[in-house]
């Protein structure tokens, strides 16, 4: 059980967040191309920075919480995980917070 606390985690993360695709309706998921596009550069940042630093034994992730899938033999899937579900869950929530206060992000159609 132990191995699948930190996807026990992301999995809190992205369901504390998901909802809010539902229930104010952000749209998060239908734009699919725009939510690509927003992850796509710190995805690769920081896996590119995590492998390094694990490389470089500037931190280590334990063994023991991850399910042992590692990725170029050093990045645990989860830690990619990570990656999309934390900027998702930020998303969403943006997103939310635009829903409810009516703020204009500047690339809607003018009404």
């Amino acid at each position: 059980m132990e191995r699948l606390t930190y996807l026990g985690v992301l999995a809190f993360i992205f369901f504390g967040s998901a909802w809010l695709e539902i229930a104010l309706r952000t749209r998060v998921f239908r734009r699919w191309k725009r939510l690509l596009l927003a992850l796509s550069v710190p995805v690769v940042v920081f896996v590119i920075w995590d492998i390094w630093a694990i490389a470089t034994g500037h931190w280590a992730i334990d063994p023991d919480r991850t399910l042992g899938v590692q990725l170029f033999g050093l990045l645990p899937i989860e830690e990619l995980i990570f990656f999309l579900v934390v900027p998702i869950a930020s998303i969403l929530s943006l997103e939310a917070v635009r829903s409810v206060k009516g703020w204009p992000l500047g690339d809607e159609a003018p009404k």
